[in-house]
């Protein structure tokens, strides 16, 4: 215990460390090469972005000194404060918060903008590993189910009406920590059966998908009475109650893609659908995006030799963008390398969430693997057209203070919890 008390370092897992600087490295060679010009090859310069990224990558190593300081103790301790401060800081922008690119999501410092929706995800996690881990929660119940749902709509509806709906989407990966925690697993279904008749219903109409639907239904019925007339009689209301609740959510996708949609968000989705053909408005970036990630084919085209790269082609190429010149420098090779250092970056916080003794640092980590893992995801799939563009970060690769930050702290936060298993709290 002695030596634990004279050295922070001391029990920190030194592999995950390793993934976290190899990214930030990786993530900030990425950043200089979008943002360098071709006379100004200058490490220093500080008033570029490239520099700006530096300064905050230098200013992460106080701020890791700091939450490892921290004894794990104080993290549990003051979860829910810590969370409440999240959400103060999330109403504060209403009234003094500066509006960028229609968004009013940051605080202004004199030249440095801090977005408050990357550090509430740190608190949030905290906060439900704080629930979670309460001797008398059990996620089987429907008031302590209600309980976690409030804890995530509050930070998510705060960040939406921002509005910054992309950030908000992160909170749903949350779902999947609790279904590890003994969430039924018809939620799960639930889920996926409402994302997709979402899905089908922009794209068929929500008139054939109801007349499907209906089909369905009606074969369903057939199934039961010739095989299973018992379970029939029994769970008839019950099949009835599901197909009208599923075709007034087929109905109400139809009303809330037209009516509280906007316009750019439903031209996303009509264009990742193939409904329509924008490759000049709104689905230029996306159009950009898939053409220079292309375009480095195999091997790519050589560190700072990307062509469309250093040509402004993609617009926000250094912040939602940036895997696209991963891909246009260092080809199909070097981007299946950089997947593969985050799918293991993943899987080692997976191995040590599963290795903790205490079940809040456990639920804190597969509550941060869930979002690493969202952020990762949704960035790759949106920059090669798979996914609408939402706008969200690439963890340790797009340019930000604040996003980097959040990762740090997220990240750290659980090196912390995991330094300290080995002891009793």
């Amino acid at each position: 215990m002695r030596s634990r008390k004279n050295n922070i370092f001391y029990g920190i897992d030194w592999v995950l460390v390793f993934f976290y600087f190899i990214l930030i490295f990786l993530g900030w060679i990425n950043i200089y090469s979008v943002t360098v010009t071709e006379n100004q090859f200058d490490l220093i310069n500080f008033s570029t972005e490239y520099g700006k990224q530096l300064i905050w990558i230098g200013l992460s190593f106080p701020l890791i000194l700091l939450i490892l300081l921290f004894e794990a103790k104080f993290y549990e301790k003051f979860a829910s404060l810590i969370y409440l401060c999240s959400l103060v800081l999330l109403l504060g922008l209403f009234i003094v918060g500066k509006n960028i690119n229609g968004a009013t999501s940051w605080y202004d410092f004199g030249g440095f903008s801090i977005q408050p929706s990357e550090f509430a995800k740190a608190a949030t996690a905290l906060a439900i590993a704080k629930l979670v881990s309460d001797k008398l929660f059990n996620l089987k119940k429907l008031n302590t189910q209600i309980q976690a749902l409030i804890i995530l709509f509050f930070p998510a509806i705060l960040i939406t009406l921002q509005p910054d709906p992309g950030s908000a989407i992160v909170y749903t990966a949350f779902i999947f920590v609790l279904y590890r925690e003994g969430l039924p697993f018809y939620h799960i279904s639930v889920a996926f059966v409402a994302l997709t008749l979402f899905i089908v219903t922009l794209y068929f109409g929500y008139i054939y998908t109801l007349i499907g639907s209906f089909v369905l239904f009606i074969i369903i019925l057939f199934y039961f009475y010739f095989y299973r007339k018992k379970a029939l009689k029994k769970g008839l209301i019950k099949i009835l109650g599901i197909y009208l609740v599923a075709a007034l959510f087929i109905f109400s996708v139809d009303l809330v893609f037209n009516h509280v949609f906007e316009q750019h968000h439903r031209d996303r989705f009509n264009i990742l659908l193939g409904k329509t053909d924008d490759i000049k408005n709104i689905g230029y970036n996306t159009n950009q995006s898939v053409t220079t990630i292309a375009s480095g084919g195999l091997t790519g085209k050589g560190y700072l030799e990307g062509e469309r790269t250093q040509g402004d082609f993609v617009p926000e190429q250094q912040t939602d963008y940036i895997f696209t010149t991963v891909g246009e420098e260092w080809g199909f090779i070097g981007s299946a390398l950089v997947i593969l250092l985050f799918v293991l970056f993943l899987l080692r916080i997976i191995q040590i969430a599963e290795r903790q003794k205490s079940k809040f640092s456990r639920v804190y980590g597969y509550s941060i693997t869930a979002i690493f893992f969202t952020h990762f995801a949704i960035n790759i799939g949106m920059v090669i057209g798979l996914l609408p563009t939402i706008g969200i970060p690439l963890p340790f690769f797009s340019y930000g203070g604040s996003a980097l930050w959040g990762f740090t702290i997220l990240l750290f936060i659980f090196i912390r919890l995991d330094a300290n298993r080995s002891y009793e709290w």
